[in-house]
């Protein structure tokens, strides 16, 4: 009876540790593997170092949707004055076809382009695209040609617009990759964070229209929805039956910035739930680690010219390096490539810059200036050191003038 109990108990304990072994490796393996989206196209990267976090057809040529209203925000914004007063033409806000997103601007009506602005990037307003691009273009045809050209410039040739909105056109067409670097050129422009970041507006009353009041269309970012995500920053949304539900967005946490885009999705809720799923696979399974950090000694070299008691000199990191990896990874082997300027020599000031350093860290290079440790001072002969050669210089003279002089040109006793 004691032998049957006591195999029992030792059945349940050995159950038990399964059970706990193999739910401990699911987790492990369901916070490390990467996530399922449902998109077409999406990108995870990280926007201080570019590193790739997840891709997926991140270079297939996909419809933008309204995502195209980010550069039509950046050229607005790149070439205007947000207390400028623009008025609403006939052509820009009657030319917007049936079921696209609007924000009934009236002909005749003058807005500032900072409200523009407002409507365009929180409620998705196609007429204020339309009004923005005839006040930075002209016309809107010519401002079409300034956004392909602004393509051009960041090198995304994977891209083309056709107009300012995201009007559906088999050649307006752009990619996740394209997408999230665009995205990564607007972010470096405060207004434009600060625009796109906006979880509401208010467009006070005009010369034609009362109040209006409008919330965003990125669930992520107003806190009343289900979707809201703290650490989600910016945002745009997109949608035609064409392109599917798309979002471009910035996120911020662990002092990490993630831009991500998914293009292509299936339903409004899908996008966000993509989104969502993306930025936990990055903020969970990689991190900032510092390779280097600021003041540690790279090398040692020997100054020319310098006097003994200096020459000797300490190269040091100007500031940390951080690496954007995986929590997994060890980075405490990984070796320093130096490049020092050319013909170091005294005299040196302290925390003069002297070369780089660099580690490549699965494929992406993180670099530093290397500055120097204390002075170094020029050596000098002394003085009295170049006096006695002078004067044995003179004494060599005189005797090889006199001893080496033809006998016939001496004087005769």
């Amino acid at each position: 009876m004691i032998n049957n109990r006591l195999q029992k108990f030792f059945l349940i304990i050995f159950l038990l540790f399964v059970f706990l072994f193999c739910n401990v490796n699911y987790l492990y393996i369901y916070a490390s593997s990467e996530p399922s989206v449902s998109a077409n196209g999406a990108i995870l990267l990280d926007n201080r170092t570019n590193k790739v976090l997840y891709s997926k057809n991140e270079n297939e040529r996909m419809y933008p949707a309204s995502t195209t209203k980010i550069m039509t925000a950046i050229l607005a914004l790149e070439n205007g004055n947000l207390d400028d007063i623009v008025t609403a033409s006939h052509e820009a806000v009657t030319t917007i076809p049936y079921g696209y997103s609007i924000a009934d601007i009236q002909v005749g009506e003058q807005l500032t382009v900072e409200q523009l602005l407002e409507v365009l990037l929180v409620h998705s307003a196609n007429d204020a695209a339309n009004v923005l691009a005839e006040y930075v273009g002209g016309s809107i045809d010519s401002f079409v040609s300034m956004m392909n050209t602004k393509l051009n410039e960041l090198g995304l040739t994977n891209s083309h617009f056709t107009n300012a909105y995201g009007l559906h056109d088999e050649n307006h067409y752009t990619t996740p990759s394209d997408l999230a670097k665009l995205m990564q050129y607007c972010m470096k422009n405060t207004n434009f964070r600060r625009l796109a970041g906006m979880a509401s507006c208010a467009i006070p009353a005009t010369n034609m229209k009362d109040n209006r009041l409008y919330t965003s269309t990125n669930f992520l970012i107003v806190p009343e929805s289900n979707y809201y995500t703290s650490y989600i920053t910016v945002g745009k949304t997109g949608f035609t039956s064409q392109a599917g539900d798309c979002l471009v967005t910035a996120g911020y946490n662990n002092n990490i910035e993630l831009i991500c885009v998914v293009l292509g999705c299936p339903t409004s809720n899908s996008r966000f739930e993509d989104v969502i799923s993306l930025y936990e696979y990055g903020y969970n399974n990689f991190s900032l680690k510092n390779i280097a950090n600021e003041n540690d000694v790279i090398t040692q070299i020997e100054v020319k010219n310098a006097t003994n008691d200096t020459k000797q000199l300490d190269l040091l990191i100007y500031e940390d390096i951080p690496a954007l990896v995986q929590n997994s990874d060890d980075i405490s082997n990984i070796k320093p490539e130096i490049d020092l300027n050319n013909n170091i020599k005294a005299p040196i000031m302290q925390g003069d810059i002297l070369g780089r350093v660099s580690y490549t860290v699965n494929g992406i290079k993180y670099t530093s200036d290397l500055i120097a440790s204390h002075d170094v001072e020029q050596f000098h002969i002394p003085r009295y050191v170049i006096y006695i050669c002078l004067i044995f210089v003179i004494v060599i003279l005189i005797y090889m003038i006199f001893y080496h002089t033809p006998k016939k040109y001496r004087k005769k006793k």
